[in-house]
């Protein structure tokens, strides 16, 4: 398992990545191989207000559906759009090519509730 430093990590198992009031969206390394093979990502549409903790899309794998909670509240500024013909780039590269959504966040500290990488290794690992 991969537990990249720098990014801040959510208890549902996604992951951010921040610039400034933009935050990069997906689900970790753990959350993928939870899935197994995914076969679509059902994105929001750019403009979407999302809330900290509420579902804001999912992602169908060969076992199941599941959805992926908006780790920060705010509007989606960008989807990563290549995934409808690519969804096994959220397995293959989960914290690179495999993001999911951007979000302008509307309260920044929220992160504040969010993991760090050690932390998060932590709550996976005592799992």
């Amino acid at each position: 398992m991969e537990y990249p430093e720098g990014l801040r990590y959510s208890p549902e198992h996604e992951w951010v990545a921040v610039d400034g009031r933009r935050a990069r969206i997906g689900i970790t390394d753990y959350a993928q191989d939870a899935l197994g093979d995914v076969v679509y990502v059902d994105l929001p549409e750019v403009g979407t207000s999302v809330v900290a903790s509420q579902p804001c899309c999912e992602v169908e794998s060969t076992k199941s559906v599941s959805e992926v909670f908006a780790p920060v509240s705010g509007t989606v500024a960008e989807v990563h759009d290549e995934l409808a013909d690519a969804p096994e780039r959220v397995n293959e590269d989960p914290y690179g090519e495999g993001w999911i959504l951007v979000i302008e966040m509307s309260d920044p500290s929220e992160l504040d509730v969010l993991m760090d990488a050690t932390a998060y290794r932590a709550l996976v690992e005592e799992g």
